[in-house]
């Protein structure tokens, strides 16, 4: 792999000389195997211990099928399918690999005795395959992860309606919590130039869905003036749907979990915050019973910060724990938006709320690659940043993910793979520059 890392971190390598590197037959990555994928049966969620399940293992290098490209990962990132994929939870995945081995060969490549994880990277194409002529050898990528097939018309007007559409390095294999990962080639996008690789690594899942759930037309279509309640709103999801609602003009009421949580989005430029912990917001009186006097106190609170006015788009994506209060405060002719279910799958809400006051939800998840390129648009324009917190090695990946899986986190927890160090990779260091300033300001606050 060192040929490669030298040729990246040169000034003067051009496409032919990534061209002319000779890929190698193997190389690490952070994998789960088939035969452990019942190892915490029987044990609670909470008992069940990423490090146990996670190996750094050198694996056989994949064939380019048509379409598809081999990228050298110079770093990735965590995200809440790798908690789910190293915990086997709500199933392991290799469910997901066997049902994309049964699609013909390309997908049977899938199928193995191992999953390597990852769905964000940012590195350098090493090889394209047969019908690939956008991106060549040496170009500086960022990929997100979105898989379709598109045989199916179902997927041509919304690609995330396609019936093969998949999660990369969740549902399908050779991810990028790697030194090298498969990808198609639909799913890269230019590299911000003025980030470094850790930082260029953060955003594609996190901020390609905060995009699509609140921007765009499939998600909430969040305009001017909307007030926009953003559930977790420091963490990898809600930081980024936090600054979309303020480069959008709307009014963001973040709800975070501690006071350090609640700095961070006030160093973001937000002004209502509430810490939900130091508040003692308990919606549920009991694991089975909800507790709607909550519901109205949180309601009250919001409309202390707002004004008077109740929220006219709910962020959602903790699910169980917080889907009865979403339900509740949206105000009449609202909507409520979901991507997610941290905390459980099982919603329990008041219908009256919903249907009497003529509110919606909507399902969101991930985004389509236009959706997921504007969003990478905004971030090489620098009107987005990138929510970096904590970065670790990829020999420390279960660690990464513990601190994930704990919310010891602020934004994005990153991992650097082939990068030998943090604060490379930076091509346009006028606009980082300009832009360093947040940047920094959201690494230290982060850090409290």
């Amino acid at each position: 792999m060192q040929d490669i890392i030298e040729a990246v971190l040169s000034d003067e390598a051009v496409s032919e000389d990534f061209a002319a590197l000779p890929v190698p037959d193997s190389y690490r990555g952070a994998l789960t195997l088939k035969e452990e994928a019942g190892m915490f049966e029987g044990m609670a969620s909470s008992d069940k211990d990423p490090g146990k399940s996670l190996h750094i293992s050198e694996v056989p290098t994949p064939a380019l099928g048509a379409g598809e490209v081999l990228i050298a990962v110079m770093a990735s990132a965590i995200n809440y399918n790798t908690v789910w994929s190293a915990i086997f939870e709500p199933l392991p995945t290799f469910a997901f690999l066997e049902r994309y081995g049964r699609c013909g060969p390309e997908g049977a490549r899938h199928d193995l005795p191992y999953h390597v994880l990852g769905s964000d990277l940012s590195g350098v194409v090493l090889r394209t395959g047969p019908g690939v002529r956008r991106w060549k050898p040496g170009d500086r990528v960022v990929a997100h992860c979105l898989s379709v097939e598109l045989e199916s018309a179902d997927g041509h007007d919304d690609t995330m309606l396609d019936p093969e559409q998949r999660i990369w390095g969740f549902e399908t294999n050779f991810g990028g919590l790697a030194e090298i990962a498969l990808v198609k080639s639909n799913q890269l996008m230019p590299k911000p130039a003025h980030l470094t690789w850790e930082e260029a690594a953060c955003s594609g899942l996190v901020n390609s869905t905060a995009y699509r759930q609140l921007v765009s037309r499939n998600g909430a279509g969040m305009k001017q003036g909307d007030n926009v309640l953003i559930w977790g709103a420091s963490g990898g999801l809600g930081s980024y749907a936090t600054q979309f609602a303020l480069n959008g003009g709307a009014h963001p009421i973040c709800v975070v979990s501690s006071d350090a949580k609640a700095e961070l989005c006030r160093a973001m430029g937000a002004e209502a915050v509430i810490d939900r912990a130091a508040e003692d917001y308990r919606f549920w009186a009991d694991e089975r019973t909800s507790d709607a006097k909550e519901w109205k106190r949180f309601g009250k609170r919001i409309r202390e910060l707002t004004g008077g006015e109740d929220v006219d788009i709910v962020f959602e994506h903790p699910g169980r724990e917080t889907f009865g209060a979403s339900v509740y405060v949206t105000r009449k002719g609202g909507t409520i938006v979901t991507c997610a279910s941290t905390s459980g799958y099982t919603h329990e809400y008041d219908n009256r709320y919903l249907w009497m006051s003529l509110k919606r939800i909507v399902g969101s998840h991930f985004a389509n690659y236009r959706e997921a390129w504007e969003a990478n648009r905004l971030v090489a324009k620098g009107k987005i940043h990138p929510t970096l917190s904590a970065v670790f090695p990829l020999t420390e990946t279960a660690e990464a993910v513990r601190h994930v899986r704990g919310n010891r986190h602020s934004g994005k927890v990153g991992v650097l793979c082939l990068a030998p160090a943090e604060n490379l990779g930076v091509q346009d260091p006028e606009t980082r520059e300009r832009h360093l300033p947040y940047i920094n300001r959201f690494r230290a606050a982060a850090s409290l």
